[in-house]
């Protein structure tokens, strides 16, 4: 059962949906998100987790595979819709319009979590507002899986985080629901830059989540340039994620030029 914590951050009451970080000795519990969805430094999801208009409407595979391309290096994740079917749904569509390119990983804990999932523009925050609703947790969270954060019953939105480590024992029982795992490139997920340490509220020096909500990549830049970011997104598997150009008309019979093709059909914005 998730416990609420609530923390004081930049003068406001914030309650952040995130795990809660290793306890050395009471264990400490993931606080609440705030009005503005903004999560502390733990794994919390903001009210960015519903699809805005412009999001993709597309079917999403039973198993899809998303490469990210970051400052550190490349990993693939592995999807799979079985094992957390509103979860794999909604990163589906947050990749296929591009909710996470330039996006930072703004909370990183050795040993425990990698967490990210607030978007560079701020402005993206405000068409990912409505809450999905939990999966059943029918996996563990073990190394390397790809999990959303949570600040409570039905709170999940656009934060998610990768386990660095088997956290089975203290994740499971809060009903934090793994989606897909690292396939390739745990290697670079190891080393994403931790060294501002967590959300103040957890005790940390790092970024204040509702800040970066409000404020997005400029107050990183200014404020925590050594984060690592993810320059791109995107689903590599299957291919039909993106439908395939339109070919171009044969010639005519009597050797005059075949009429122009139509425009190559055109992905979702990502």
């Amino acid at each position: 059962m998730k416990l609420l914590l609530t923390v004081l951050l930049s003068g406001a009451a914030l309650l952040a949906q995130t795990p809660p970080p290793p306890a050395k000795s009471a264990p400490k519990t993931p606080a609440a998100a705030s009005k503005t969805g903004t999560a502390s430094k733990t794994g919390t999801a903001t009210k960015t987790g519903t699809p805005a208009k412009t999001a993709a409407r597309t079917t999403t595979p039973e198993l899809y595979r998303v490469k990210f391309t970051t400052t550190k290096g490349d990993f693939t994740v592995e999807v799979h819709r079985d094992w957390a079917p509103l979860g794999a749904e909604q990163f589906y569509r947050l990749v296929r319009t591009g909710f996470f390119n330039n996006a930072a990983f703004f909370r990183v804990v050795p040993n425990f979590i990698v967490q990210f999932g607030l978007p560079a523009n701020p402005a993206l925050n405000a068409r990912w507002e409505k809450p999905i609703k939990d999966d059943a947790v029918k996996q563990h969270n073990t190394r390397g899986t790809l999990v959303f954060a949570t600040a409570g019953p039905n709170t999940r939105t656009t934060q998610l985080f990768i386990n660095l480590r088997d956290n089975t024992a203290s994740l499971d029982s809060q009903g934090f629901a793994p989606f897909g795992n690292v396939t390739e490139g745990m290697e670079f997920v190891d080393q994403l830059y931790s060294g501002y340490g967590d959300d103040p509220g957890m005790g940390g020096h790092g970024p204040v989540q509702d800040r970066v909500t409000k404020e997005g990549k400029p107050y990183l830049d200014k404020n925590f340039p050594k984060l690592d970011v993810i320059k791109s997104a995107t689903v590599i598997f299957p291919e039909s994620a993106a439908p395939p150009a339109k070919k171009a008309a044969p010639a005519t019979k009597t050797g005059a030029p075949a009429a122009k093709s139509a425009a190559p059909a055109v992905p979702a914005k990502k």
